[in-house]
């Protein structure tokens, strides 16, 4: 109950030797202290599966899901993956690896955000900062829950905490959208307004306030005219394509899916480079680690 309802717990151990091996990992997941050096503290490991396997888990429909465990697999040196709250707010990722030697930590969606999954991104994200471990955000999001239900359950607050803590957090964060970027999700999952080192998309992916398919319906309420529905979605499915948005500089670039864990690897290493034993993340004048105050 407490590992996968109420997120008391952090991780689920079968017995007292599982417990020992994950209490070891979590030593093995606390950072250096905020200086990475060059060359990276810990020797390169390829992927346990081929890259080009990436082209056939992700389509070029968005609206199609995929487990984006099998893309991180495909990434990270060993495809080590240690989960963080795993049986918590199972529509998010989080958890620790290695790219390039570099440690990280993975932010990744894996369905629609509740208020779980953004409480669980949120501690996630206070412990990056605290151990100075840079920030992955693998997105594939369609934004945050709506309706009643959510509303009773806190979704805006909870969800406003996730945007504070990527807003806020003072290490480097690097982005890599996968599938679509849509709606509050792409302020949650570190777009571009949330200054990210780097920002990079797959050629399948959208950027969009929502999808065409949802702002038609939409407009529906307000028009009957059947020819404006369709001529406004056929505009927004053309302004939300990933060659769209780099033409408009609102990303670093287009990558091929196989060449991502190259690419962010590269990222981390300049990102390592920029950082001095004493020195912090945060702007000049900002208190280092500081989040300001989250809503109860």
């Amino acid at each position: 109950m407490h590992s996968s309802e109420s997120g008391v717990t952090d991780h689920l151990a079968r017995d007292d030797a599982h417990a020992i091996e994950i209490a070891r990992a979590c030593v093995a997941d606390l950072g250096s202290g905020g200086w990475v050096a060059n060359p990276p503290p810990k020797a390169p490991e390829e992927p346990l599966y081929p890259a080009h396997d990436l082209h056939g888990i992700v389509g070029t429909d968005v609206r199609q899901g995929f487990d984006m465990r099998d893309v991180i697999a495909r990434i990270v040196d060993g495809s080590s993956f240690r989960e963080f709250k795993k049986e918590y707010g199972p529509t998010i990722l989080t958890g620790f690896a290695h790219i390039h030697g570099y440690p990280v930590g993975i932010i990744a969606n894996n369905g629609i955000l509740f208020s779980p999954s953004a409480l669980k991104a949120t501690h996630f994200i206070e412990l990056c900062s605290q151990r100075k471990i840079p920030l992955l955000f693998l997105v594939n999001v369609t934004g945050y829950m709506v309706g009643s239900k959510a509303e009773r359950g806190g979704i805006a607050k909870d969800g406003a905490k996730m945007v504070r803590a990527v807003a806020c957090v003072d290490v480097p964060k690097l982005t890599v959208v996968v599938g679509g970027s849509f709606g509050a999700g792409n302020y949650g999952m570190c777009g571009r307004a949330y200054s990210p080192r780097f920002l990079w998309m797959w050629p399948n992916a959208k950027v969009s306030v929502m999808g065409s398919g949802q702002l038609s319906e939409v407009m529906a309420t307000v028009s009957k005219d059947p020819a404006q529905h369709a001529s406004l979605k056929a505009e927004i499915e053309d302004q939300s394509t990933s060659l769209y948005a780099t033409s408009r500089l609102w990303d670093d670039g287009i990558i091929r899916p196989r060449d991502t864990r190259d690419v962010v690897g590269l990222g981390l290493a300049l990102a390592a480079r920029e950082r001095r034993p004493g020195s912090s993340f945060a702007p000049p004048g900002a208190a280092e680690g500081a989040f300001g105050v989250f809503r109860m």
